[in-house]
């Protein structure tokens, strides 16, 4: 790893467009439109996390450079960017600003292999002066989080698990020594995960898990020397949930997140010494705010930049959506959305209020960064993430569908640009992994990425939704607990048959792609309904559930709690009932009829090998052999590295075309 100052960079975009009040934002004239390579989608991003410095005058960034992602900062005022790093071997992360002249920023790697059982290079934190002198690494170790300390450059607060390895506590970390100071001596006993502190910087409240169960709880105290109270308590599987999300301005109440006598989760607030709801903030008929039931972070809450006032809120419906309570909040994001209609615009102001860093992006153009003068409403286009994308994207049409049980789920449909209506093509469902996950969302995600690259080579895509998928209401999310390998596949083939009622889908010529649970269900829906798919893509799928919670080659078997959890979502008490081999797709390879493409990374500890590669043997020994087996040393759960996945997509552009056009 090397440091380098003082080369200029030419990531950054100069193009300045004056934007008064009323005015209309000039827009960027778009890329000869013409169909995206594979490379396309799969090669680093040329900017990513661009921040603002809090006095409005530096923006530090990641930018594609030596094939790698290096941090580099820009004069606003002289116009001028430098790189502040020359990786060649690993790739910034994470940038944040400490003050105006501190940097503060993590190192990984976009391609090593994910959830890997091979030893990946680097990682840590690490800190930089904005001149690129004062490099220092602060920790190896696991420290995420940064929270400021308002007035104070040389130290921060963080979240990490270095005093016991089961649980995460609050450091303060000095940026100078790397030494830290542990904050939250004295804590409630369980596996403690997120912290909420303060106005003054007191941890206040905490979320734990009581150690191999899946029981979450809350604490709160009152002040520093108060005791701990346990306030809430729920399981995975069943509610109601309760979610602290922030100390309220009272200094007394909370904020949380809870689906008490309701679907979706609301945002509400909280009495924590009475144990009593006050008042409803905001809520969503279909989608969470806040937290999902299963207590996951999702958008709910704005504040400013330092936490001083809750400025609005956000909710990942369809789109994502911003309400202001801020007036001034409100009149900015009114002048962006005019200038930029049909994108979502997101800003955060820097702390002197002197600008603003906007956001900007959609289902069909890839993000972009500007910075706006508050004062004088001048607008800079700061640069493109992904210029080699734009105007090649197709629209991610939002929809709604029912299950056979009665429940309503949210998903994506995608269709070629040439597409006409009343015509019938050729279709992917994507299944996105998990399950527990919302995977996919508004220009962003795996599925959208493959629908995007699906529909460029002219197929329809469906991206459902599902039940257990988090984010859409308590009643999707508990439905999926005993639904693993049954009802759960029902729904995506809900989500074709509606797709062949609004007349696009031509139902003889559907594939299933996915990867992980969506790889495993490309395999068990096929068996449980022979003849509904024409084909079958699958990627890094468990395919024997048994061994997959059991094997010491993978991570679940080490976690008493994380096998329980699998136990209700596959809806059985002991792994050797009866019904974990009726749901692994391994035992039911005799009845995949259809072409299958299997693809697998050799390292991966998520899903481990063994059982891919005997799903392999199963289905030859049943007369229909994988048409290809993508198995990739080094790769884990996911292929990172843009040259394996350009042989991936390069086959399944091949499978799909043999299959479909038949």
């Amino acid at each position: 790893m090397q440091i380098r100052v003082g080369f200029l960079l030419s990531a950054f975009c100069l193009a300045f467009v004056l934007l008064a009040p009323k005015s209309v934002l000039a827009q960027t004239v778009p890329t000869k439109d013409s169909e995206p390579s594979i490379e396309d989608f799969f090669r680093f991003p040329k900017l990513a996390s661009v921040t603002l410095s809090p006095g409005g005058k530096y923006l530090a960034a990641t930018s594609r450079m030596n094939d790698r992602m290096n941090l580099v900062v820009m004069d606003l005022q002289t116009r001028k960017a430098q790189a502040l790093t020359n990786f060649t071997d690993i790739d910034a992360m994470s940038v944040r600003w400490i003050g105006d002249e501190k940097i503060l920023f993590t190192l990984g790697s976009y391609s090593d292999a994910r959830m890997s059982n091979e030893r990946t290079t680097g990682g840590g934190l690490y800190v930089v002066n904005r001149d690129g002198s004062g490099y220092r690494k602060l920790s190896e170790r696991n420290l995420y989080n940064p929270k400021l300390i308002p007035g104070n450059t040389d130290e921060i607060i963080v979240t990490g698990n270095l005093t016991v390895r089961d649980a995460f506590d609050l450091y303060r970390l000095n940026l100078n020594t790397g030494r830290t100071t542990v904050l939250t001596l004295g804590r409630p006993a369980v596996q403690t995960q997120n912290w909420i502190l303060d106005k003054q910087l007191v941890p206040r409240v905490v979320m734990g898990t009581i150690k191999n169960t899946n029981t979450e709880v809350a604490y709160y105290r009152a002040s520093s020397s108060a005791e701990w109270k346990e306030i809430a308590r729920f399981d995975a599987d069943k509610g109601p949930a309760l979610v602290p999300l922030a100390v309220d301005a009272d200094d007394k109440t909370l904020i949380v997140a809870s689906h008490k006598g309701r679907d979706t989760m609301a945002l509400l607030r909280y009495d924590p010494v009475n144990g009593q709801f006050l008042e409803q903030l905001a809520q969503h008929a279909q989608f969470d705010m806040g937290a999902s039931p299963s207590g996951e972070s999702v958008a709910g809450l704005v504040f400013d930049s330092k936490e001083q006032e809750l400025l609005g809120f956000r909710v990942n419906a369809h789109r994502p959506l911003t309400v202001w309570i801020s007036e001034d909040h409100a009149r900015i994001q009114a002048l962006l959305d005019k200038a930029m209609p049909e994108r979502i615009n997101v800003f955060s102001k820097s702390e002197d209020g002197s600008k603003a860093l906007v956001i900007s992006y959609s289902d069909q153009h890839p993000a972009k960064w500007f910075t706006l003068d508050l004062k004088t409403y001048a607008m800079e286009e700061v640069g493109n993430s992904r210029p080699e994308l734009e105007g090649k994207l197709v629209k991610q049409v939002p929809f709604t569908f029912e299950s056979r049980d009665g429940l309503k789920f949210s998903g994506y449909y995608f269709l070629p640009k040439n597409h006409v209506k009343g015509q019938v093509l050729p279709t992917i469902v994507h299944v996105h992994g998990g399950p527990f996950a919302r995977a996919d969302q508004w220009g962003s995600g795996f599925g959208y990425t493959e629908a995007q690259l699906f529909a460029s080579w002219g197929y329809a895509v469906i991206v459902p939704n599902f039940r257990i998928t988090p984010g859409l209401g308590a009643k999707n999310y508990y439905a999926g607990f005993g639904s693993y390998g049954r009802e759960m596949l029902q729904d995506h083939e809900e989500a074709v048959n509606w797709g062949v009622r609004q007349g696009f889908v031509d139902a003889s010529k559907v594939c299933i792609s996915g990867a992980s649970y969506g790889g495993y269900a490309a395999l068990m829906g096929p068996a449980m309904n022979p003849g509904f798919y024409k084909c079958a893509i699958s990627g890094l799928a468990p395919t024997d559930m048994k061994y997959q919670l059991t094997t010491m080659a993978g991570d679940t078997a080490y976690s008493e709690a994380g096998q329980d959890y699998w136990k209700r979502v596959i809806g059985v008490n002991d792994l050797n009932d009866p019904k974990v081999s009726e749901v692994s797709p391994l035992f039911a390879a005799h009845k995949i009829k259809i072409p299958v493409l299997l693809y697998a990374g050799k390292a991966d500890v998520r899903v481990p090998f063994a059982q891919i590669e005997r799903m392999a043997a199963a289905l030859t020994a049943s007369g229909n052999p994988p048409w290809d087996f993508i198995a990739v040393q080094g790769e884990g759960h996911g292929f990172a590295k843009p040259e394996n996945r350009k042989k991936l997509y390069t086959r399944v552009q091949e499978f799909l075309a043999q299959q479909l056009a038949k």
